[in-house]
């Protein structure tokens, strides 16, 4: 499934500071041609990436990954029914720990 919107966002964290592909590229350890398919949602960003995004790309790793997390629950169960009441039950979990 394509993750466009998480994609569009990275190229133009990466555009606003003027900061090339390659650059972004090498810093996750992959090829440019890979990297421009992470921005089109043609490829996925893994987890994994998040903190060197975050520190190539000058941003806060909290706020990237709350908009990775966000953006994955949402291509992920986009039309569950029950997904409100399963992110209810995932954030009851995490607060009694």
């Amino acid at each position: 499934m394509k993750s466009v919107e998480f994609g569009s966002y990275i190229k133009s964290l990466r555009e606003s500071k003027n900061i090339p592909q390659r650059i972004v590229a090498h810093a996750l350890d992959v090829d440019t041609s890979t990297l421009s398919k992470m921005e089109l949602g043609e490829r996925q960003v893994l987890i994994s990436m998040i903190p060197q995004l975050a520190k190539v790309l000058g941003v806060d790793f909290k706020d990237l990954q709350i908009k990775y997390i966000t953006n994955k629950i949402r291509l992920d169960f986009k039309g569950q029914k029950y997904l409100i009441e399963a992110l209810e039950s995932i954030q009851n979990e995490l607060n009694k720990k």
